[in-house]
């Protein structure tokens, strides 16, 4: 049987888009060995095992502008290569710290995918110096996976290589995500302690580019009698609750177990997706969120999967990015509709069911994967 070795940036229990999807090929790639490769978050490094997998974290010892650096990085990579002989070296990106040492440690027999999650935004002075690495290792790569076909299209740093670029669409955990028997205590209990008020929820890392200030912001031109629930963690958390400091009708709720966040999204209304560029290459969680009913208001970014995973007027609202009026008017919109809403929600649960359901996906991924090989 081959291997397979993934490198990714963090991995389970570090939650996020580029996570899940790690290991979930990591998981379903039934064919294959599989082994990753990861930074330690939290100083464990060594070797642990997520369902069977093995996984390798390196010890970071500094972050340069959201870029992890770990100076044991090249000589650890050598060693967990020698010693697993991949077939294959599927590097998720971005993550330019890593370039130089995987093209460093990869043999001539050992087949490169890139995974290209989301194309380097910042396009200042630092990006012109990662360019000639970035472009090296696309050269290298046998395949470019992108996640949805906009990406594809209009990414300009994969573009020029679409005689090998292939689409594989992220997934979701449905199983995770259907409703277990003890469920409908805990949503009603969620309910209830929000006196039964609409709910318009979020989740994700508190960063930039998931446009969380401009929920904020939205709120409080929002006219219906609702709450916002804001769950995640991140570096601009308390700058996000000052912002929000005053407001009663804004919760924060910190990370949520599995358990947790199921419940939280079928007791919710809406699910608030504010992402505001192209780093939100796909949109996991909004995809989740549709799976459960949860139907979504969203910003037009162009070419970003987001608005191909929820189409406007199908199965949520779709606005002109940065429009904070506009975003607002849709939620009051679909909160007061809810003959609507209800549409919307059973036509988002059968589109992700359709087309990111795990099972699909985990098929579509081993066959790719075999013909790679």
């Amino acid at each position: 049987m081959k291997t397979i070795l993934h490198i990714s940036k963090y991995y389970y229990p570090d939650l996020g888009g580029i996570e899940s999807v790690a290991r979930f090929l990591a998981e379903n790639l039934k064919d294959f060995n599989n082994e990753v490769v990861c930074f330690a978050t939290d100083k464990s490094k060594g070797i642990d095992y997520i369902s069977g997998v093995p996984v390798h974290r390196i010890n970071v010892q500094m972050n340069i502008m959201s870029q992890d650096i770990s100076f044991g990085y090249d000589r650890q990579l050598k060693k967990i290569i020698a010693s697993c002989n991949p077939d294959i070296v599927v590097l998720h990106c971005p993550n330019p710290f890593l370039y130089p040492i995987v093209l460093k440690h990869l043999t001539k027999d050992m087949k490169l995918v890139v995974l290209w999650h989301s194309d380097i935004l910042a396009k200042g002075m630092l990006y012109k110096m990662i360019k000639p690495i970035e472009t090296k290792l696309l050269d290298r790569a046998d395949y470019i996976i992108a996640t949805s076909e906009e990406y594809a299209r209009y990414s300009s740093v994969i573009n020029p290589y679409q005689n090998k670029v292939l689409v594989l669409q992220n997934t979701v955990n449905t199983s995770m995500f259907d409703l277990r028997k003890e469920d409908e205590k805990k949503i009603s209990k969620i309910r209830k302690s929000y006196k039964g008020k609409k709910i318009v929820f979020f989740v994700g890392r508190h960063i930039k580019y998931k446009g969380i200030e401009k929920l904020i912001e939205a709120e409080q031109l929002v006219k219906s009698d609702c709450v916002f629930i804001i769950a995640g963690t991140g570096i601009l958390s308390e700058e996000l609750k000052r912002q929000a400091e005053g407001r009663d009708r804004i919760h924060f709720v910190g990370r949520l177990s599995d358990d947790d966040l199921r419940c939280h999204l079928y007791a919710s209304d809406l699910f608030a997706f504010p992402s505001v560029n192209k780093a939100e290459a796909f949109g996991v969680a909004l995809a989740e969120a549709m799976y459960c009913g949860t139907v979504p208001v969203t910003f037009t970014i162009k070419g970003s999967g987001v608005n191909w995973v929820s189409l406007n007027g199908v199965t949520g609202e779709e606005v002109p990015l940065n429009d904070v009026a506009a975003y607002a008017k849709a939620i009051d919109h679909l909160l007061e509709d809810n003959a609507l809403r209800t549409k919307y929600a059973a036509s988002a649960h059968e589109r992700v069911n359709t087309l990111f359901n795990d099972t699909v996906v985990a098929e579509a991924a081993n066959q790719m994967f075999l013909g790679m090989s």
